[in-house]
């Protein structure tokens, strides 16, 4: 069964979870809110120009974790779910899932963003595998630290390569969705390239690749 990847942020959905946690977590008076919104929106934009330190953003997205009981993070990301990520679940995104499902492919969600975020999100889209940035547990909760590799950039493939070697799974016949310049390297490793409403730098590595250009929200049209 040949694997269909999708990027999640900005690509199954309109927007990024990982930055509107964030945002979520300044709502709620769970952190210093200007400084952690300031400082959200500019790993945001590093991340948006592709010049992100991976390492700097989950020191500083990772904290709440560590500093909140595991019971109070769970009830309010049910309340970021419901406010932030359904409103942004796309329906032409559901309906390419739905294409791959139909054709028997493998589903996988493979995402920078850490899978305490990213977890329920995949669940909704009924996707069972998800390769996302794992965040360290310790007995009560988490740590603030990541187990293995971030999945993102490189890491993204080193990641899916971790995974298939405890799969029954090749990357022959492999398709991935995404919409960012930080994808490159996994968007080149797959048969099947497929750039989703993408930045700038993206969409004009795709035009002079050839790769598709597909768009999940002003329409279903490829180019």
């Amino acid at each position: 069964m040949p694997l269909a990847l999708f990027d999640l942020d900005n690509t199954l959905l309109a927007g990024d979870s990982d930055y509107l946690w964030g945002r979520h977590l300044v709502d709620l008076g769970a952190v210093d809110g200007e400084f952690y919104e300031r400082a959200n929106q500019r790993f945001y934009d590093d991340y948006r120009a592709g010049c992100l330190d991976i390492h700097a953003f989950l020191r500083f997205s990772l904290a709440p974790l560590r500093q909140h009981p595991l019971a109070m993070l769970e009830q309010w990301r049910e309340d970021f779910l419901r406010k932030h990520i359904e409103p942004i679940m796309l329906t032409a995104a559901h309906a390419l899932v739905e294409q791959h499902r139909r054709a028997g492919d493998t589903l996988i969600v493979i995402t920078a963003t850490n899978a305490f975020v990213t977890a329920p999100i995949a669940a909704r889209f009924g996707i069972e595998h998800l390769i996302a940035t794992e965040p360290a547990r310790a007995a009560e909760g988490y740590t603030g630290e990541i187990v293995g590799p971030p999945a993102f950039r490189e890491g993204k493939v080193e990641r899916l390569h971790q995974w298939l070697a405890t799969h029954p799974a090749t990357l022959a016949g492999s398709t991935f969705y995404s919409d960012s310049i930080n994808d490159v390297p996994l968007l080149e490793t797959v048969d099947f390239p497929v750039a989703i409403d993408p930045d700038p730098g993206l969409a004009a590595l795709a035009r002079a690749r050839g790769w598709p250009i597909r768009s999940l929200r002003g329409g279903d049209v490829w180019t």
